[in-house]
């Protein structure tokens, strides 16, 4: 696909759909359930084929993927409290109108579009050794296996689901797909409650291996994007990556990995969280509770604490009345940012030898009060482009 004009892959599985409709349905249009960027595909290449599209989207779609969509030309329902109720309601609304339903991780020519990511992939390292693909109807990851397995049976095929939407691996579990509740996830492209049956189907026999990542991985992965590869990613499109980063592949040490960054399209206020997230896994922003002296000179000696090991603050919150200690006492909140975990490490200490009460948080994925815990098992893997190929192949 020599143009790409949706910053997704979404929109090789989109247009392949819509030229294979008959004269009958392009004249009626299309109808699709989509979080985003199957949408925006629709909408799109719709527009260009003259087809009429309609989308129906949850009501925890982005507010940007819901507006570059009725920029396109389509037409958008925004309703449910997530994919399945959203397409509930699509199903209905084709039925009664006559329009084709577009199932976007599913339809056999949404799979086959989607799979000539894999042929470029091999154009451009063909001698891989495994793939790391982002999961969540299950549409990608089956084109795309399909299409390396057969050319190269021995490239090593893993899927990466966000831990808020973990279908994939729970229908491998069960043998078939099922159920499986989803929440507000970073990944909201991959937020789907049941995966396609075709999908499913069609990947499990070539999957090797799947992987579940928590949330802050994938904030760590978009920021370590952002800094080294000075690409913007989102969340459903950084997953793979954090796979990596989540060190649950150490068997890919040495090995030439290809990860597809399969999507650029996140909210500006979306993709601000994340880097603060990112940060706050990375050892970078952290956040402390410590009990100083209300006298004068007590904040000077915190500060100035903070000021010689080299940190700078954030942001300050005071708070007396509901401290149980002395009356001249006052418990300080703290944000503050810090160059490494290390850095972080140095300063919890520093202040735990000063001050009798200190509650520390080093990482995002670890908010508990008193934080004794070594972060060391965090992954803070930087990219080694010796050992794992990044592929950016929307």
């Amino acid at each position: 696909m020599p143009y790409i004009f949706i910053f997704s892959f979404k929109e090789r599985g989109a247009r392949n759909f819509l030229l294979k409709l008959t004269k009958e349905q392009r004249e009626k249009g299309v109808i699709a359930t989509s979080a985003g960027n199957h949408a925006l595909a629709l909408s799109y290449h719709g527009t260009q084929l003259g087809i009429p599209v309609t989308v129906v989207m949850p009501v925890t779609a982005p507010l940007m993927k819901v507006t570059l969509c009725k920029t396109h030309g389509a037409t958008v329902i925004v309703t449910g409290e997530n994919i399945a109720e959203s397409k509930d309601y699509a199903m209905r609304l084709a039925r009664k109108r006559g329009l084709a339903y577009v199932n976007g991780y599913d339809h056999p020519w949404i799979l086959a579009g989607q799979g000539t990511c894999g042929l470029e992939m091999l154009e451009q390292v063909p001698d891989m050794d495994a793939c790391i693909i982002p999961v969540g109807g299950g549409g990608y990851i089956a084109g795309i296996a399909v299409a390396l397995k057969t050319l190269n049976p021995n490239i090593m095929i893993i899927g990466a689901e966000s831990e808020r939407s973990p279908g994939f691996t729970n229908a491998m579990k069960a043998g078939r797909p099922i159920w499986t509740p989803t929440s507000s996830s970073l990944a909201d492209g991959l937020a789907v409650p049941v995966v396609g049956y075709n999908s499913y189907a069609t990947a499990a026999p070539l999957i090797d291996k799947m992987i579940v990542v928590r949330e802050e991985f994938i904030a760590l992965a978009i920021l370590r994007l952002v800094e080294m590869e000075k690409v913007v990613v989102e969340g459903a499109g950084a997953t793979g990556f954090a796979a990596v980063l989540s060190g649950q592949l150490p068997e890919l040490v040495g090995k030439k990995v290809v990860i597809p960054l399969s999507g650029g399209n996140i909210d500006s206020t979306v993709l601000g969280r994340c880097l603060e997230r990112g940060l706050a896994a990375d050892g970078r922003l952290c956040r402390f509770r410590v009990v100083i002296s209300d006298r004068p000179g007590g904040m000077a000696g915190l500060t100035q604490t903070l000021a010689d090991l080299g940190v700078s603050v954030k942001d300050i919150f005071h708070e007396r009345a509901w401290l149980k200690y002395d009356v001249f006492s006052v418990a300080v909140t703290v944000v503050v940012e810090t160059k490494d975990f290390a850095h972080a490490k140095e300063l919890e200490a520093t202040l735990r030898h000063k001050y009798r009460k200190v509650e520390f948080n080093r990482s995002a994925g670890d908010i508990t009060a008193n934080a004794n815990t070594d972060n060391s098992n965090t992954a803070n893997t930087n990219m080694d482009n010796n050992n794992t190929g990044l592929s950016l192949l929307p």
